[in-house]
C-alpha cells in the first residue's frame, strides 16, 4: 500500500466462463491498489470460481443470490464495479435491465446510483459475432460503461477453446478503467453510493 488513501469499495462481478478462474489475481491487484474487494458472481461464475479461496482472500462472503427480504446487507456498498469476465448472455440482459442474477440486479442499481463501472465481456469468436452482442456493449458505451472489448483487449478463442487466450486476459485494464483518476477525469454522473 502507497500511504493514499483507500479508493474505497470494490465489487468484482464475475460470469460463468473459463477466465473466472483467474479472478483472484484482479482481487489481488484491486487490494495492492487499497481496494476492499467484494466477489459476486452469477450462479454459473460460481462454478468456475474458488470460493472458499475468494471468501479467505477478500473477508467477504462471496454472493451470488438475491438475500431475503429483511435479512441485512452482507457487503459494503459499492464506491466501483468491474464485470470480468462478462458473457454474452449478462451483457445482453444488463443492456436490457433485466435484473434476474444478483449480479444484474447490482449493475442495473449501479447505473442509478453513479457507480463507476467497468466491463470485460469474454466469449468465444463465434458467439462474439452475433449483432446483438455489440448493439448491446453500444448501449453500455452511451451510459458510461468502460467497454474493454476487442483484438486490442484480449483475443478470442473458437468454440471449446475460450482458454487459450487466458493468460492475456486484461485485468489491470479493468482494474486502471475504474481507478479514482479514471473516474475524476472521465467525469461521474452522480457520486457513487450506496447499493443495498
Amino acid at each position: 500500500m502507497t500511504g493514499n488513501p483507500s479508493p474505497g469499495v470494490l465489487y468484482v462481478l464475475v460470469c460463468g466462463s473459463p477466465m473466472a478462474r483467474d479472478v483472484g489475481v484482479l482481487v489481488t491487484l484491486a487490494q495492492n491498489d487499497g481496494w476492499d474487494v467484494c466477489v459476486v458472481t452469477t450462479p454459473d461464475g460460481r462454478k468456475f470460481v474458488d470460493v472458499a479461496a475468494l471468501q479467505a482472500q477478500t473477508g467477504h462472503p462471496v454472493r451470488s443470490t438475491y438475500k431475503s427480504p429483511g435479512d441485512p446487507d452482507a457487503l459494503p456498498p459499492a464506491d466501483a464495479m468491474i464485470v470480468a469476465p462478462a458473457t454474452v448472455n449478462t451483457v445482453n440482459k444488463w443492456a436490457a435491465g433485466i435484473t434476474d442474477t444478483l449480479v444484474l440486479g447490482l449493475l442495473v442499481e449501479g447505473y442509478g446510483y453513479g457507480v463507476p463501472t467497468a466491463v470485460v465481456p469474454y466469449t468465444n469468436k463465434v458467439m462474439a459475432l452475433h449483432p446483438a452482442l455489440h448493439e448491446s456493449l453500444a448501449k453500455l458505451r452511451d451510459w458510461g460503461v468502460h467497454v474493454l472489448y476487442g483484438e486490442d483487449v484480449c483475443r478470442l478463442g473458437g468454440p471449446g477453446q475460450t482458454d487459450r487466450f487466458r493468460g492475456q486476459f486484461p485485468w489491470r485494464r479493468a482494474l486502471q478503467a475504474v481507478s479514482p483518476t479514471a473516474a475524476a477525469a472521465a467525469g461521474s454522473r452522480v457520486e457513487p453510493g450506496a447499493i443495498p
